[in-house]
């Protein structure tokens, strides 16, 4: 199971040392939350801030999710300066399959995130260009959300398309409320990848508040492979 702590719930008065502290905690991914006020009630940052983090980080593997319109106008920028991975929105983008191309063109891993009210069936066609699928647990614009208990099935049905696909080595992230207490029910109904931000970084012990969601997390999965649950 992979944990990919939202930067977006840092304290960007000392990000430095946030990311220090997430590479001694045993973390390999860091999330990066863009938005542009238009696609989402909210502003965030972009290129120069996540310039600025790869200089301090060589190691992590930069998550970047696009919620922002018309994502296709600013792939070679992300990439030049340190993502690793570019998630583009459903909803966002009318030419997802040629943006998607693009992105995995440039030397990046590709993927899709779905709204909870968007639904999964573009899968169908656009699984052989993905890397990975973000299944939105909450509404997106703000941090600190609770968990859209329909998210499950969505997993489920995720999970069971992209199988059906052929494409069971694409990865499903999960990203909105995810902590202690939902992150094993997402990696039972098939989750791959968990976005924590609260749960992380507002935790008083954020190295133990990490191994406590991943252990719970991993014994999950775990449970849900030895019964065959996503075959």
């Amino acid at each position: 199971m992979i944990l990919s702590p939202s930067l977006l719930s840092a304290d960007f008065s000392r990000l430095a040392d946030e990311l220090a502290a997430l590479e001694a905690a045993g973390i390999s991914w860091l999330h990066l939350d863009i938005m542009d006020g238009a696609f989402v009630p909210n502003i965030t940052f972009g290129q120069p801030v996540i310039k600025s983090l790869r200089k301090r980080s060589s190691k992590l593997f930069f998550d970047v999710h696009l919620m922002i319109e018309e994502p296709a106008r600013y792939l070679e920028s992300f990439r030049d300066a340190g993502a690793d991975m570019l998630v583009i929105h459903a909803e966002a983008d009318r030419h997802p399959q040629r943006t998607l191309s693009e992105i995995r063109r440039l030397g990046m891993k590709a993927g899709l995130a779905f709204n909870p009210g968007t639904d999964i069936a573009s899968l169908r066609w656009l699984a052989p260009d993905l890397d990975m699928v973000l299944v939105m647990s909450v509404n997106p614009g703000f941090s600190g959300q609770k968990f859209i208990p329909q998210s499950f099935d969505k997993i489920r049905a995720t999970r069971a398309m992209l199988n059906a696909a052929g494409a069971g080595d694409v990865l499903i992230q999960v990203d909105g409320g995810i902590g202690l207490a939902t992150a094993p029910l997402v990696a039972a109904a098939g989750a791959d990848v968990l976005v924590c931000g609260n749960a992380v970084f507002k935790a008083d012990d954020p190295r133990a508040a990490i191994g406590a969601v991943k252990d719970a997390a991993d014994e999950a999965r775990e449970n849900a492979l030895a019964r065959g649950q996503w075959n």
